[in-house]
Protein backbone atom coordinates (compact mmCIF):
# COMPACT_ATOMS: atom_id res chain seq x y z
CA UNK A 1 0.00 0.00 0.00
CA UNK A 2 1.25 3.06 -0.93
CA UNK A 3 1.94 5.50 2.15
CA UNK A 4 3.61 8.65 2.64
CA UNK A 5 7.32 8.33 4.75
CA UNK A 6 6.71 10.18 8.50
CA UNK A 7 7.19 13.95 8.07
CA UNK A 8 9.72 14.74 11.15
CA UNK A 9 12.82 13.73 8.41
CA UNK A 10 12.71 16.86 7.34
CA UNK A 11 14.93 19.76 5.66
CA UNK A 12 14.26 22.98 8.07
CA UNK A 13 15.69 20.38 11.09
CA UNK A 14 19.06 19.59 9.19
CA UNK A 15 22.62 21.62 9.17
CA UNK A 16 23.96 23.03 5.98
CA UNK A 17 26.20 20.58 4.41
CA UNK A 18 29.63 21.82 2.83
CA UNK A 19 31.75 19.42 0.29
CA UNK A 20 35.36 18.88 2.16
CA UNK A 21 38.07 16.69 1.24
CA UNK A 22 38.58 13.95 2.89
CA UNK A 23 41.71 15.36 4.80
CA UNK A 24 39.95 18.12 6.26
CA UNK A 25 37.02 16.17 7.49
CA UNK A 26 36.86 16.03 11.55
CA UNK A 27 34.31 14.25 14.01
CA UNK A 28 32.41 17.56 14.15
CA UNK A 29 30.15 16.11 11.97
CA UNK A 30 29.66 13.33 9.40
CA UNK A 31 31.72 12.76 6.35
CA UNK A 32 30.96 14.31 3.32
CA UNK A 33 29.53 12.09 0.58
CA UNK A 34 28.59 15.09 -2.19
CA UNK A 35 31.60 14.45 -4.57
CA UNK A 36 32.63 11.16 -3.68
CA UNK A 37 31.07 7.12 -4.87
CA UNK A 38 30.86 4.99 -1.94
CA UNK A 39 30.57 2.01 -3.78
CA UNK A 40 34.41 1.83 -3.87
CA UNK A 41 34.38 -0.78 -0.44
CA UNK A 42 37.79 0.77 1.35
CA UNK A 43 35.86 3.64 1.07
CA UNK A 44 32.46 2.51 2.37
CA UNK A 45 34.24 1.04 4.75
CA UNK A 46 36.28 4.28 6.27
CA UNK A 47 32.96 6.42 6.07
CA UNK A 48 31.06 3.71 7.88
CA UNK A 49 33.62 4.05 10.66
CA UNK A 50 33.63 7.35 10.49
CA UNK A 51 30.29 7.90 10.69
CA UNK A 52 30.27 5.59 14.12
CA UNK A 53 32.25 7.84 15.71
CA UNK A 54 30.77 10.73 14.99
CA UNK A 55 27.64 9.55 16.33
CA UNK A 56 29.39 8.05 19.37
CA UNK A 57 31.04 11.45 19.91
CA UNK A 58 27.81 13.66 19.16
CA UNK A 59 25.58 12.92 21.70
CA UNK A 60 24.80 16.43 21.86
CA UNK A 61 24.85 17.77 19.14
CA UNK A 62 20.91 15.75 17.62
CA UNK A 63 20.90 17.41 14.06
CA UNK A 64 24.66 16.41 13.64
CA UNK A 65 23.66 12.54 14.90
CA UNK A 66 20.39 12.74 12.52
CA UNK A 67 22.07 13.96 9.77
CA UNK A 68 24.75 10.70 10.38
CA UNK A 69 21.79 8.18 10.27
CA UNK A 70 20.62 9.34 7.00
CA UNK A 71 23.68 9.21 5.57
CA UNK A 72 24.80 5.26 7.08
CA UNK A 73 21.55 4.71 5.46
CA UNK A 74 22.51 5.95 2.06
CA UNK A 75 25.55 3.75 2.13
CA UNK A 76 23.66 0.68 3.60
CA UNK A 77 21.18 1.27 0.29
CA UNK A 78 23.74 2.03 -2.36
CA UNK A 79 26.38 -1.40 -1.33
CA UNK A 80 25.08 -4.60 -0.33
CA UNK A 81 27.94 -4.99 1.73
CA UNK A 82 27.46 -1.85 3.74
CA UNK A 83 24.66 -3.64 6.36
CA UNK A 84 26.79 -6.29 6.79
CA UNK A 85 29.96 -4.64 7.48
CA UNK A 86 28.24 -1.74 9.90
CA UNK A 87 26.74 -4.60 11.55
CA UNK A 88 29.81 -6.34 12.33
CA UNK A 89 31.77 -2.93 13.82
CA UNK A 90 28.97 -3.01 16.15
CA UNK A 91 27.10 -0.12 14.63
CA UNK A 92 23.92 -1.96 14.24
CA UNK A 93 23.76 -2.44 18.10
CA UNK A 94 24.98 1.49 18.75
CA UNK A 95 22.14 2.86 16.52
CA UNK A 96 19.25 0.47 18.45
CA UNK A 97 20.30 1.68 21.59
CA UNK A 98 20.36 4.73 20.33
CA UNK A 99 16.87 4.71 19.44
CA UNK A 100 16.24 3.69 23.08
CA UNK A 101 18.26 5.81 24.60
CA UNK A 102 18.44 9.15 22.68
CA UNK A 103 16.39 11.87 24.66
CA UNK A 104 15.49 13.93 21.18
CA UNK A 105 12.69 12.54 19.20
CA UNK A 106 14.27 13.46 16.10
CA UNK A 107 17.18 11.40 16.07
CA UNK A 108 15.04 8.25 17.68
CA UNK A 109 13.01 8.62 13.92
CA UNK A 110 16.15 8.68 12.67
CA UNK A 111 17.61 6.00 14.10
CA UNK A 112 14.44 3.36 13.65
CA UNK A 113 14.32 4.85 9.70
CA UNK A 114 18.09 3.09 9.60
CA UNK A 115 17.23 0.38 11.48
CA UNK A 116 14.34 -0.55 9.18
CA UNK A 117 16.32 -0.13 6.07
CA UNK A 118 19.14 -2.10 6.74
CA UNK A 119 16.92 -4.93 8.56
CA UNK A 120 15.12 -4.88 5.08
CA UNK A 121 18.20 -4.96 2.87
CA UNK A 122 19.71 -7.65 4.61
CA UNK A 123 18.31 -10.91 6.58
CA UNK A 124 21.56 -11.29 9.08
CA UNK A 125 20.90 -7.25 9.74
CA UNK A 126 17.13 -8.91 10.34
CA UNK A 127 18.02 -11.96 12.82
CA UNK A 128 20.31 -9.48 14.88
CA UNK A 129 17.47 -7.23 15.42
CA UNK A 130 14.75 -9.58 16.07
CA UNK A 131 14.71 -9.93 19.87
CA UNK A 132 12.44 -9.42 22.69
CA UNK A 133 13.60 -6.10 23.73
CA UNK A 134 13.02 -4.70 20.47
CA UNK A 135 10.00 -5.72 20.57
CA UNK A 136 9.09 -4.24 23.87
CA UNK A 137 10.67 -1.12 23.32
CA UNK A 138 8.62 -0.71 19.69
CA UNK A 139 5.80 -1.43 21.72
CA UNK A 140 6.27 1.12 24.55
CA UNK A 141 7.21 3.72 21.84
CA UNK A 142 3.69 2.91 20.36
CA UNK A 143 1.67 2.70 23.50
CA UNK A 144 2.82 6.20 24.95
CA UNK A 145 2.54 9.69 23.88
CA UNK A 146 4.65 9.53 21.38
CA UNK A 147 4.18 11.58 18.30
CA UNK A 148 2.64 10.48 15.24
CA UNK A 149 5.97 10.21 13.16
CA UNK A 150 7.88 8.10 15.55
CA UNK A 151 4.77 5.73 15.95
CA UNK A 152 4.66 5.39 12.10
CA UNK A 153 8.93 4.53 12.48
CA UNK A 154 8.00 1.91 15.03
CA UNK A 155 5.48 0.16 13.17
CA UNK A 156 7.95 0.19 9.49
CA UNK A 157 10.23 -1.71 11.93
CA UNK A 158 7.95 -4.18 13.02
CA UNK A 159 7.00 -4.76 9.52
CA UNK A 160 10.39 -5.19 8.83
CA UNK A 161 11.03 -7.76 11.48
CA UNK A 162 8.13 -9.54 10.89
CA UNK A 163 7.94 -10.07 6.96
CA UNK A 164 9.06 -13.72 5.84
CA UNK A 165 9.97 -14.19 9.29
CA UNK A 166 8.37 -16.62 11.72
CA UNK A 167 10.59 -15.51 14.21
CA UNK A 168 9.15 -11.93 14.18
CA UNK A 169 5.60 -13.35 13.86
CA UNK A 170 6.33 -15.23 17.11
CA UNK A 171 7.68 -12.10 18.83
CA UNK A 172 4.84 -9.53 17.75
CA UNK A 173 2.64 -11.86 19.87
CA UNK A 174 4.59 -12.96 22.71
CA UNK A 175 5.58 -9.37 23.38
CA UNK A 176 2.31 -7.88 23.42
CA UNK A 177 3.20 -6.19 20.51
CA UNK A 178 0.60 -7.71 17.91
CA UNK A 179 -1.88 -6.49 20.57
CA UNK A 180 -0.89 -2.99 20.47
CA UNK A 181 -1.48 -2.54 16.83
CA UNK A 182 -4.36 -3.92 17.08
CA UNK A 183 -5.80 -1.46 19.58
CA UNK A 184 -4.27 1.32 16.97
CA UNK A 185 -6.52 -0.48 13.84
CA UNK A 186 -9.47 0.32 16.10
CA UNK A 187 -8.85 3.76 17.28
CA UNK A 188 -5.95 5.90 15.40
CA UNK A 189 -8.78 7.02 13.10
CA UNK A 190 -12.63 7.71 13.45
CA UNK A 191 -14.61 4.98 11.62
CA UNK A 192 -17.16 7.96 11.56
CA UNK A 193 -15.30 10.76 10.28
CA UNK A 194 -12.64 10.62 6.95
CA UNK A 195 -11.43 13.99 5.91
CA UNK A 196 -7.82 13.37 4.39
CA UNK A 197 -8.22 16.77 3.13
CA UNK A 198 -7.82 17.61 7.07
CA UNK A 199 -3.97 17.20 7.71
CA UNK A 200 -4.16 16.06 11.08
CA UNK A 201 -6.83 13.29 10.11
CA UNK A 202 -4.33 12.63 6.89
CA UNK A 203 -0.99 11.94 8.88
CA UNK A 204 -3.12 9.94 11.52
CA UNK A 205 -4.58 7.82 7.89
CA UNK A 206 -0.60 7.15 7.30
CA UNK A 207 -0.08 6.10 10.83
CA UNK A 208 -3.75 3.46 10.12
CA UNK A 209 -1.87 1.82 6.59
CA UNK A 210 1.14 1.60 8.14
CA UNK A 211 -0.45 -0.84 10.91
CA UNK A 212 -2.87 -2.32 8.52
CA UNK A 213 0.35 -3.41 6.32
CA UNK A 214 1.84 -5.03 9.43
CA UNK A 215 -1.06 -7.03 10.65
CA UNK A 216 -0.70 -8.39 7.32
CA UNK A 217 2.62 -9.40 7.25
CA UNK A 218 1.74 -10.62 10.99
CA UNK A 219 -0.18 -13.48 9.57
CA UNK A 220 0.76 -14.30 5.95
CA UNK A 221 4.04 -15.15 4.76
CA UNK A 222 4.25 -17.38 6.33
CA UNK A 223 1.01 -17.78 7.14
CA UNK A 224 0.77 -17.82 10.75
CA UNK A 225 -2.71 -19.95 12.15
CA UNK A 226 -1.87 -17.73 15.92
CA UNK A 227 -1.67 -14.89 14.46
CA UNK A 228 -4.87 -14.92 12.32
CA UNK A 229 -7.16 -16.49 14.97
CA UNK A 230 -5.73 -12.99 16.83
CA UNK A 231 -6.66 -10.63 13.86
CA UNK A 232 -10.24 -12.25 13.29
CA UNK A 233 -11.56 -10.15 16.58
CA UNK A 234 -10.86 -7.18 13.83
CA UNK A 235 -13.32 -8.22 11.38
CA UNK A 236 -16.23 -6.63 12.83
CA UNK A 237 -14.65 -3.47 12.91
CA UNK A 238 -13.27 -3.89 9.54
CA UNK A 239 -16.95 -4.39 8.18
CA UNK A 240 -17.97 -0.77 10.11
CA UNK A 241 -15.33 0.46 7.65
CA UNK A 242 -16.64 -0.77 4.71
CA UNK A 243 -20.23 -0.34 5.69
CA UNK A 244 -19.29 3.55 6.33
CA UNK A 245 -16.52 3.98 3.72
CA UNK A 246 -16.94 3.12 0.37
CA UNK A 247 -13.45 5.03 -0.67
CA UNK A 248 -10.43 3.00 -2.56
CA UNK A 249 -8.30 4.29 0.42
CA UNK A 250 -10.08 2.26 3.03
CA UNK A 251 -11.15 -0.51 0.67
CA UNK A 252 -8.11 -1.32 -0.55
CA UNK A 253 -6.24 -2.24 2.73
CA UNK A 254 -9.22 -3.70 4.56
CA UNK A 255 -9.81 -6.05 1.41
CA UNK A 256 -5.93 -7.12 1.94
CA UNK A 257 -5.80 -7.48 5.81
CA UNK A 258 -9.43 -9.36 5.28
CA UNK A 259 -8.39 -11.57 2.27
CA UNK A 260 -4.75 -12.68 4.36
CA UNK A 261 -6.42 -13.02 7.74
CA UNK A 262 -8.64 -15.83 6.63
CA UNK A 263 -6.71 -17.17 3.78
CA UNK A 264 -6.30 -21.36 4.00
CA UNK A 265 -8.02 -20.77 7.49
CA UNK A 266 -11.31 -22.67 7.72
CA UNK A 267 -12.06 -21.65 11.27
CA UNK A 268 -11.38 -18.31 10.86
CA UNK A 269 -13.65 -18.23 7.34
CA UNK A 270 -16.26 -19.62 9.34
CA UNK A 271 -16.15 -16.71 11.85
CA UNK A 272 -16.19 -13.92 8.98
CA UNK A 273 -19.47 -15.32 7.71
CA UNK A 274 -20.68 -15.69 11.19
CA UNK A 275 -20.31 -11.53 12.03
CA UNK A 276 -21.75 -10.76 8.80
CA UNK A 277 -18.48 -10.09 6.88
CA UNK A 278 -19.57 -12.08 3.27
CA UNK A 279 -22.69 -10.09 3.55
CA UNK A 280 -20.66 -6.87 4.24
CA UNK A 281 -18.06 -7.82 1.26
CA UNK A 282 -21.52 -8.61 -1.09
CA UNK A 283 -23.52 -5.30 -0.46
CA UNK A 284 -19.85 -3.46 -1.48
CA UNK A 285 -19.31 -5.61 -4.45
CA UNK A 286 -22.63 -4.68 -5.73
CA UNK A 287 -22.44 -1.34 -5.55
CA UNK A 288 -19.41 -1.29 -7.06
CA UNK A 289 -20.51 -3.42 -9.95
CA UNK A 290 -23.01 -0.56 -10.69
CA UNK A 291 -20.48 2.38 -10.42
CA UNK A 292 -18.17 0.17 -12.91
CA UNK A 293 -20.18 1.32 -15.54
CA UNK A 294 -18.84 4.78 -14.91
CA UNK A 295 -15.90 4.78 -13.73
CA UNK A 296 -12.78 2.63 -14.68
CA UNK A 297 -12.05 3.02 -10.82
CA UNK A 298 -14.88 1.25 -9.29
CA UNK A 299 -14.37 -1.48 -12.28
CA UNK A 300 -10.83 -2.18 -10.42
CA UNK A 301 -11.86 -2.09 -6.97
CA UNK A 302 -14.14 -4.22 -7.47
CA UNK A 303 -11.91 -6.81 -8.70
CA UNK A 304 -9.96 -6.92 -5.18
CA UNK A 305 -13.46 -6.98 -3.72
CA UNK A 306 -13.87 -9.84 -5.64
CA UNK A 307 -10.53 -11.86 -4.48
CA UNK A 308 -11.79 -10.89 -1.21
CA UNK A 309 -15.01 -13.03 -1.41
CA UNK A 310 -13.05 -15.71 -3.50
CA UNK A 311 -10.70 -16.17 -0.42
CA UNK A 312 -13.85 -17.21 1.68
CA UNK A 313 -15.31 -19.24 -0.17
CA UNK A 314 -12.64 -21.12 -1.85
CA UNK A 315 -11.86 -23.76 1.22
CA UNK A 316 -15.85 -23.22 2.24
CA UNK A 317 -17.92 -23.58 -1.22
CA UNK A 318 -21.32 -23.98 0.51
CA UNK A 319 -21.23 -20.44 1.98
CA UNK A 320 -22.10 -19.60 -1.90
CA UNK A 321 -25.59 -19.47 -0.99
CA UNK A 322 -25.11 -16.52 1.15
CA UNK A 323 -23.87 -14.75 -1.89
CA UNK A 324 -26.99 -16.30 -3.84
CA UNK A 325 -28.96 -13.57 -1.84
CA UNK A 326 -27.29 -10.41 -3.44
CA UNK A 327 -27.36 -12.58 -7.17
CA UNK A 328 -23.65 -12.06 -6.77
CA UNK A 329 -23.01 -14.36 -9.78
CA UNK A 330 -25.06 -12.04 -12.12
CA UNK A 331 -22.73 -9.12 -10.92
CA UNK A 332 -19.83 -11.20 -11.37
CA UNK A 333 -21.07 -11.76 -14.99
CA UNK A 334 -21.44 -8.32 -15.63
CA UNK A 335 -17.87 -7.49 -14.27
CA UNK A 336 -16.47 -9.53 -16.40
CA UNK A 337 -17.32 -7.77 -19.90
CA UNK A 338 -16.13 -4.75 -18.76
CA UNK A 339 -13.46 -4.06 -21.43
CA UNK A 340 -10.84 -2.17 -19.00
CA UNK A 341 -10.43 -5.65 -17.01
CA UNK A 342 -6.50 -7.72 -18.26
CA UNK A 343 -6.91 -11.18 -18.40
CA UNK A 344 -5.71 -12.00 -14.49
CA UNK A 345 -8.54 -9.75 -13.60
CA UNK A 346 -11.08 -11.44 -15.36
CA UNK A 347 -9.48 -15.08 -14.61
CA UNK A 348 -9.83 -13.96 -10.68
CA UNK A 349 -14.04 -13.18 -10.80
CA UNK A 350 -14.15 -16.46 -13.73
CA UNK A 351 -12.44 -18.70 -10.72
CA UNK A 352 -15.05 -17.05 -8.44
CA UNK A 353 -17.72 -17.64 -10.40
CA UNK A 354 -16.11 -21.28 -10.23
CA UNK A 355 -16.40 -21.27 -6.35
CA UNK A 356 -19.44 -19.85 -5.79
CA UNK A 357 -20.76 -22.42 -8.19
CA UNK A 358 -18.99 -25.34 -6.96
CA UNK A 359 -21.89 -26.13 -4.86
CA UNK A 360 -24.76 -23.85 -5.04
CA UNK A 361 -27.46 -24.50 -7.23
CA UNK A 362 -28.93 -21.32 -6.45
CA UNK A 363 -25.64 -19.65 -8.12
CA UNK A 364 -25.77 -22.32 -10.80
CA UNK A 365 -29.37 -21.58 -12.24
CA UNK A 366 -27.90 -17.76 -11.60
CA UNK A 367 -25.36 -18.20 -14.11
CA UNK A 368 -27.65 -20.10 -16.66
CA UNK A 369 -30.34 -17.27 -16.25
CA UNK A 370 -27.84 -14.65 -16.77
CA UNK A 371 -25.95 -16.27 -20.01
CA UNK A 372 -22.93 -17.53 -18.12
CA UNK A 373 -22.77 -20.79 -20.06
CA UNK A 374 -22.03 -19.07 -23.60
CA UNK A 375 -19.51 -16.75 -21.80
CA UNK A 376 -17.81 -19.87 -20.22
CA UNK A 377 -17.80 -21.65 -23.91
CA UNK A 378 -16.46 -18.49 -25.47
CA UNK A 379 -13.69 -17.72 -23.33
CA UNK A 380 -12.44 -21.29 -24.36
CA UNK A 381 -12.83 -20.99 -27.76
CA UNK A 382 -11.20 -17.44 -27.98
CA UNK A 383 -8.94 -16.98 -25.35
CA UNK A 384 -5.56 -18.41 -25.38
CA UNK A 385 -4.66 -17.91 -22.02
CA UNK A 386 -4.82 -21.32 -19.99
CA UNK A 387 -5.26 -20.44 -16.50
CA UNK A 388 -8.16 -18.47 -17.92
CA UNK A 389 -9.17 -21.60 -19.86
CA UNK A 390 -8.78 -23.84 -16.77
CA UNK A 391 -11.31 -21.28 -14.75
CA UNK A 392 -13.87 -21.75 -17.44
CA UNK A 393 -13.37 -25.27 -17.51
CA UNK A 394 -14.39 -25.34 -13.83
CA UNK A 395 -17.31 -22.95 -14.02
CA UNK A 396 -18.54 -25.22 -17.51
CA UNK A 397 -18.11 -29.12 -14.92
CA UNK A 398 -20.07 -27.22 -11.84
CA UNK A 399 -22.84 -26.29 -14.62
CA UNK A 400 -23.17 -29.68 -16.07
CA UNK A 401 -25.25 -30.32 -12.50
CA UNK A 402 -27.97 -28.31 -13.05
CA UNK A 403 -27.73 -28.32 -16.43
CA UNK A 404 -29.36 -31.96 -15.96
CA UNK A 405 -31.95 -31.02 -13.32
CA UNK A 406 -33.46 -28.26 -15.77
CA UNK A 407 -33.89 -30.69 -18.56
CA UNK A 408 -35.74 -33.26 -16.40
CA UNK A 409 -38.37 -30.72 -14.25
CA UNK A 410 -39.64 -27.68 -14.86
CA UNK A 411 -40.97 -27.72 -11.08
CA UNK A 412 -37.94 -27.83 -8.86
CA UNK A 413 -37.32 -24.33 -8.53
CA UNK A 414 -40.07 -21.64 -7.74
CA UNK A 415 -39.91 -19.74 -10.96
CA UNK A 416 -42.01 -16.89 -11.98
CA UNK A 417 -43.93 -17.09 -15.36
CA UNK A 418 -41.69 -15.09 -17.23
CA UNK A 419 -39.19 -17.84 -16.43
CA UNK A 420 -41.04 -20.79 -16.67
CA UNK A 421 -42.07 -19.65 -20.38
CA UNK A 422 -38.12 -19.27 -20.83
CA UNK A 423 -37.28 -22.50 -19.74
CA UNK A 424 -40.26 -23.99 -21.89
CA UNK A 425 -38.66 -22.49 -25.24
CA UNK A 426 -35.22 -24.31 -23.78
CA UNK A 427 -36.95 -27.32 -23.69
CA UNK A 428 -38.41 -26.89 -27.31
CA UNK A 429 -35.09 -25.82 -28.56
CA UNK A 430 -33.48 -28.78 -27.10
CA UNK A 431 -32.05 -30.19 -30.37
CA UNK A 432 -29.98 -27.23 -30.73
CA UNK A 433 -28.62 -26.54 -27.11
CA UNK A 434 -27.74 -30.15 -27.15
CA UNK A 435 -25.11 -29.72 -30.17
CA UNK A 436 -24.03 -26.53 -28.43
CA UNK A 437 -23.01 -28.41 -25.13
CA UNK A 438 -21.60 -31.01 -27.35
CA UNK A 439 -19.69 -28.47 -28.96
CA UNK A 440 -18.49 -27.55 -25.45
CA UNK A 441 -17.43 -30.89 -24.36
CA UNK A 442 -15.40 -31.66 -27.43
CA UNK A 443 -13.31 -28.30 -26.30
CA UNK A 444 -13.03 -29.48 -22.67
CA UNK A 445 -11.94 -33.21 -24.09
CA UNK A 446 -9.43 -31.80 -26.21
CA UNK A 447 -7.99 -29.81 -23.38
CA UNK A 448 -7.77 -33.33 -21.31
CA UNK A 449 -6.55 -34.35 -24.38
CA UNK A 450 -3.66 -32.05 -24.57
CA UNK A 451 -3.15 -32.16 -20.48
CA UNK A 452 -1.69 -35.56 -20.81
CA UNK A 453 0.71 -34.72 -23.41
CA UNK A 454 4.11 -33.83 -23.59
CA UNK A 455 5.24 -29.89 -23.93
CA UNK A 456 1.25 -28.85 -23.63
CA UNK A 457 1.68 -25.39 -24.80
CA UNK A 458 3.28 -26.40 -28.24
CA UNK A 459 0.92 -28.95 -28.88
CA UNK A 460 -1.93 -26.70 -27.72
CA UNK A 461 -1.18 -23.91 -30.16
CA UNK A 462 -0.91 -26.50 -33.09
CA UNK A 463 -3.70 -28.35 -32.52
CA UNK A 464 -6.16 -26.76 -30.45
CA UNK A 465 -6.06 -23.90 -32.91
CA UNK A 466 -7.25 -26.50 -35.79
CA UNK A 467 -10.03 -27.71 -33.43
CA UNK A 468 -11.15 -24.62 -32.61
CA UNK A 469 -11.18 -23.14 -36.26
CA UNK A 470 -13.50 -26.65 -37.44
CA UNK A 471 -16.03 -25.70 -35.09
CA UNK A 472 -16.46 -22.13 -34.49
CA UNK A 473 -19.03 -21.51 -36.72
CA UNK A 474 -21.55 -23.50 -34.95
CA UNK A 475 -20.63 -22.20 -31.89
CA UNK A 476 -21.04 -18.65 -33.20
CA UNK A 477 -24.52 -19.71 -34.64
CA UNK A 478 -25.91 -21.48 -31.35
CA UNK A 479 -24.02 -17.98 -29.58
CA UNK A 480 -25.85 -15.60 -31.66
CA UNK A 481 -29.53 -17.98 -31.11
CA UNK A 482 -28.85 -18.14 -27.48
CA UNK A 483 -28.47 -14.06 -26.70
CA UNK A 484 -31.36 -13.37 -28.90
CA UNK A 485 -33.44 -15.23 -27.05
CA UNK A 486 -32.24 -14.37 -23.71
CA UNK A 487 -31.49 -18.34 -22.85
CA UNK A 488 -28.66 -18.46 -20.13
CA UNK A 489 -29.54 -22.34 -19.02
CA UNK A 490 -28.41 -25.32 -21.12
CA UNK A 491 -30.92 -28.15 -20.99
CA UNK A 492 -30.40 -32.32 -21.04
CA UNK A 493 -26.83 -33.09 -22.26
CA UNK A 494 -25.04 -36.19 -22.29
CA UNK A 495 -23.68 -38.14 -19.42
CA UNK A 496 -20.09 -36.67 -18.81
CA UNK A 497 -17.61 -39.76 -18.99
CA UNK A 498 -15.84 -40.76 -16.21
CA UNK A 499 -12.41 -39.38 -18.06
CA UNK A 500 -13.36 -36.12 -17.72
CA UNK A 501 -14.54 -36.66 -13.94
CA UNK A 502 -11.01 -37.76 -13.55
CA UNK A 503 -9.55 -34.76 -15.00
CA UNK A 504 -11.62 -32.32 -12.99
CA UNK A 505 -10.44 -34.05 -10.33
CA UNK A 506 -6.59 -33.41 -10.96
CA UNK A 507 -6.90 -30.42 -11.96
CA UNK A 508 -8.74 -29.90 -8.76
CA UNK A 509 -6.29 -31.49 -6.50
CA UNK A 510 -3.44 -28.96 -8.34
CA UNK A 511 -4.47 -26.32 -6.37
CA UNK A 512 -5.78 -24.18 -9.26
CA UNK A 513 -8.60 -22.76 -7.29
CA UNK A 514 -6.01 -22.25 -4.40
CA UNK A 515 -5.37 -18.97 -6.11
CA UNK A 516 -8.25 -17.31 -4.96
CA UNK A 517 -7.19 -14.35 -3.39
CA UNK A 518 -3.66 -14.86 -2.52
CA UNK A 519 -2.22 -14.53 -6.32
CA UNK A 520 -3.06 -11.30 -6.57
CA UNK A 521 -1.50 -8.53 -6.05
CA UNK A 522 -4.09 -7.46 -3.50
CA UNK A 523 -3.23 -10.33 -1.49
CA UNK A 524 0.19 -10.87 -1.61
CA UNK A 525 1.91 -8.03 0.75
CA UNK A 526 5.84 -8.06 -0.69
CA UNK A 527 7.56 -5.72 1.92
CA UNK A 528 8.16 -3.03 -0.38
CA UNK A 529 4.47 -1.66 -0.95
CA UNK A 530 3.51 -2.27 2.63
CA UNK A 531 6.11 -0.19 4.78
CA UNK A 532 6.12 3.51 5.79
CA UNK A 533 9.40 3.79 4.38
CA UNK A 534 9.21 2.72 0.65
CA UNK A 535 5.32 3.32 0.22
CA UNK A 536 4.98 6.45 0.97
CA UNK A 537 2.24 8.89 -0.62
CA UNK A 538 3.64 10.04 -3.97
CA UNK A 539 1.73 12.75 -3.88
CA UNK A 540 3.19 14.15 -0.49
CA UNK A 541 5.99 17.04 -2.30
CA UNK A 542 2.64 17.98 -4.18
CA UNK A 543 0.70 20.30 -1.74
CA UNK A 544 -0.62 16.99 0.03
CA UNK A 545 -3.21 16.02 -2.34
CA UNK A 546 -4.54 13.18 -1.21
CA UNK A 547 -3.09 9.74 -2.85
CA UNK A 548 -4.97 8.04 -4.94
CA UNK A 549 -4.07 4.11 -4.64
CA UNK A 550 -2.66 2.13 -7.73
CA UNK A 551 -5.04 -0.44 -9.00
CA UNK A 552 -2.59 -3.35 -9.54
CA UNK A 553 -3.66 -6.61 -8.22
CA UNK A 554 -0.91 -6.09 -6.78
CA UNK A 555 -3.28 -3.33 -7.09
CA UNK A 556 -1.91 -3.50 -4.30
CA UNK A 557 -0.42 -0.44 -4.78
CA UNK A 558 2.82 -0.95 -5.32
CA UNK A 559 4.68 2.32 -6.54
CA UNK A 560 8.05 3.34 -5.17
CA UNK A 561 8.10 6.71 -4.17
CA UNK A 562 10.75 9.89 -4.41
CA UNK A 563 10.69 10.97 -0.21
CA UNK A 564 14.22 8.99 -0.22
CA UNK A 565 15.78 10.80 -2.39
CA UNK A 566 13.93 13.86 -1.23
CA UNK A 567 15.36 13.30 2.45
CA UNK A 568 18.45 13.10 1.82
CA UNK A 569 18.78 15.74 -0.60
CA UNK A 570 17.42 17.91 1.81
CA UNK A 571 19.37 16.58 4.30
CA UNK A 572 22.88 18.17 2.19
CA UNK A 573 20.96 21.52 1.18
CA UNK A 574 19.17 22.74 4.46
CA UNK A 575 19.37 25.82 6.12
CA UNK A 576 21.68 25.65 9.58
CA UNK A 577 19.18 25.95 12.10
CA UNK A 578 21.43 28.77 14.01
Amino acid sequence: MALERPAPLTSALLPRRTCEPRSERSLEGPPNLCTRNSSNSVEMKTDLNLLLECLKYQMDNAFSQKEALVTIHSICQQNSNASVYFREIGGLMFVKNLAKSSEHSMVKEAALYTLGAIAEKNVYCQQTLCTSELFEDLTWFLSNDSNINLKRMSVYVILVLVSNNRTGQTLVRETGCITVLSRLFRTVISKYELDLSDKNVFQSYQLWSSVCSTLCVCVNNPQNDENQMFCCSLFPHANEWLKNFMKPEIIRPICSFIGLTLANNTYVQKYFVSVGGLDVLSQVLVQLESDSHETLSSAKLAVVVTKTVDACIADNPTFGIVLSKYHIVSKLLALLLHESLDSGEKFSIMLTLGHCTEDCEENQYDLFKNNGLPLMIQALTESQNEELNKAATFVLHNCKKITEKLSLSLGEYPFDENETQQLKDINGKEKNLEEHWRKAKEILHRIEQLEREGNEEEIQRENCQDNISSMNMSIQNTWKHLHADHIGRATKAEDEDKSHSRRFQSYKSHGVMSKACTNDDQMKTPLKSANPVHACYRESEQNKSLYKAKSSCNQNLREETTFEKNFISQSRNSADPT
